[in-house]
């Protein structure tokens, strides 16, 4: 256990070493001017607009900005699904593999992976070819991280300006993470996989005999450049069906840590580019303190539920841990709580153990994270302005309790406002609740699970929290691709997505037009520790209140019936 602790504590400290000059780079990226930057990356970025005739240094109001982002996705994601179709006539395919069997498969995995969900209904080494695996959904992969980036400095921008209805130039925000941030950092990490093990080839697969005699097909290909970016873009999805539990996605403990390290590293710097934009870094040390503390409560509850293991196990005389059904002896009980903790915070998806195999209260954890938002940290860009959905109703709240118009960096939060911040609220909250009742009680949901009883319900209700929350992992005991699964999580998908996108940017934009007050003597004030445990406390409680009942059916009715002894 004090490895474990050691583990978790060590992880802190490089994760703030890292995000903290990380958020300085950003910051000088979208809001300030390096010359040497620039006149490196200027030139690579010029090639983009030229090709696409497009205007860089006109700035968009929210509505164009919203327009642009969403063309620009409807384009990918028909373009991922026309290459799933015509697979089979296309290059690197030394397998020779068909199109993608459906076309609801291929539409859901364009949408998983135009939303930055990278749900995967499939097992990518039996179902992709090599150029369906680079050109689509690597590519998506800078893509879609690209786009919440956009909308998270869009957002900044709102926050910050005043007296404007411009919040930037979509394209120029896109090119400009993707160019500066994304590459240069994928690269790096690319060589470093490579390094430790990771395969990067265009081999067919190679067919060996095993030490029993038996002959297993070894599946190759260009791993290592898809799993950087697959880390980095908080994207989750895997080269391979066991994700990061793959010697070839994952061969040591310490390309575990760095993976780990990479689904956090931009979420956070991006909270310390918004403080450093805002010219008052407390107010971005204010919400990381907060994301924090709730990162460690969910990873202190979900360590302590994994590491005690399941009760009845324990009665047939095994030796502990009794709860390590599904987890990679290779990374131990801490680094799978830390990671499961990790990639359900950071919207990413990806896995080194499998949650369908946690204790019940282990797979509360990355099941009320996704149903929070994921907004302990968050995905690459997500995470910032979901977490400014709870900021603002914190804010709000407070406003409302001390009889004064809630203020936030300076500028009122009023009626307008809060519409759009409730939507952006209540959209995935439905959407997860809506589709889970239906899967409950149609034929065509229950056909695809495996499990009966709490359990069960858990696997469906995860299904559709991970789709509308864009993560991306499951309860593996779902059979999922089926034409119900496929059509309905792709609408969860888009309405978690773009149902939270677009109500925010409406807020940028009209927060962009308000003039900055000075504080005065009643201004309430967020940069301190009052706000950062109010900030967490708004956050929980809505998540209880709005989840309780479905988790009461599921894992928590689940731990119930393990302690005292009964199975299903």
């Amino acid at each position: 256990m004090f490895s474990d602790m050691t583990l978790f504590v060590v992880f802190a400290v490089v994760l703030v070493a890292i995000a903290l000059p990380l958020g300085r780079y950003m910051t000088n990226v979208f809001f300030g001017e390096n010359k040497i930057v620039g006149k490196f990356f200027s030139p690579i970025e010029r090639v983009f607009y030229r090709l696409t005739g497009v205007n860089e240094k006109k700035e968009m109001n929210w509505r164009q900005y919203a327009t642009a982002l969403i063309l620009f996705n409807v384009f990918g994601a028909a373009f991922l699904f026309f290459i799933q179709l015509t697979q089979q006539g296309l290059p690197l395919n030394p397998q020779n593999f068909g199109s993608v069997e459906t076309w609801h498969l291929a539409l859901n995995t364009a949408i998983s992976f135009i939303t930055n969900t990278n749900w995967q209904a499939y097992g990518g080494e039996a179902t992709l070819s090599y150029f369906t695996q680079m050109t689509g959904l690597t590519v998506q992969n800078f893509l879609s991280a690209a786009t919440g980036c956009a909308v998270a400095v869009a957002f900044i921008r709102g926050l910050t300006r005043k007296s404007t209805n411009l919040i930037g130039n979509f394209w120029l925000d896109l090119v400009r993470f993707t160019v500066r941030v994304l590459l240069p950092i994928s690269i790096v990490l690319t060589l470093f996989f490579v390094q430790q093990g990771v395969i990067q080839n265009f081999d067919t697969y190679q067919t060996v005999q095993t030490l029993e005699g038996a002959e297993q097909t070894i599946a190759m290909g260009p791993v290592a450049s898809q799993e950087a970016i697959k880390m980095l873009g908080t994207n989750g999805g895997g080269f391979f069906n066991a994700n990061s539990a793959h010697p070839f996605e994952n061969p040591t403990p310490l390309t575990n840590f760095v993976q780990m390290l990479a689904m956090f590293v931009i979420p956070l710097a991006l909270v310390f580019m918004f403080g450093n934009v805002a010219k008052n870094k407390k107010q971005g040390y204010a919400i990381a303190g907060a994301m924090f503390l709730m990162f460690f409560i969910m990873l202190g509850i979900n360590y302590s539920s994994e590491i005690n293991g399941n009760p009845i196990i324990a009665q047939m005389n095994i030796s502990e841990p009794t709860s390590f059904e599904g987890k990679e002896v290779r990374f131990g009980m801490g680094s799978s709580s830390l990671f499961t903790t990790i990639t359900t915070a950071a919207s990413c998806g990806a896995v080194n153990n499998m949650h369908d195999s946690l204790t019940p209260l282990g797979g509360l954890v990355p099941l009320l994270q996704m149903m929070l938002g994921e907004i302990v940290f968050g995905g690459v860009g997500a995470g910032f302005y979901g977490i400014m959905v709870y900021v603002l109703i914190t804010v709000f709240i407070v406003g409302l309790m001390v009889g004064r118009t809630p203020e936030y960096l300076g500028k009122k939060i009023e009626a307008k406002e809060m519409k759009f911040v409730m939507l952006a609220l209540l959209i995935p909250s439905v959407t997860i609740l809506l589709f889970s009742a239906a899967a409950s009680v149609s034929d065509a949901g229950l056909a695809g699970l495996n499990n009966d009883g709490p359990h069960g319900l858990s696997e469906i209700l995860y299904a559709f929290t991970s789709g509308t929350a864009n993560n991306g992992s499951a309860f593996a005991g779902l059979t999922a691709n089926t034409v119900f699964y496929d059509l309905s999580l792709s609408v969860a998908m888009l309405l978690g997505r773009f149902g939270v996108i677009v109500p925010l940017l409406a807020v940028a934009g009209s927060m962009a037009e308000k003039k900055i007050a000075p504080s005065g003597l009643g201004t309430f004030e967020t940069t301190g520790f009052t706000f950062m445990i109010l900030l967490a406390g708004i956050v929980f409680i809505i998540g209880a209140l709005t989840f309780l009942p479905a988790l009461a059916l599921g894992p928590i009715v689940e731990q119930v019936l393990m302690i005292q002894g009964i199975t299903f």
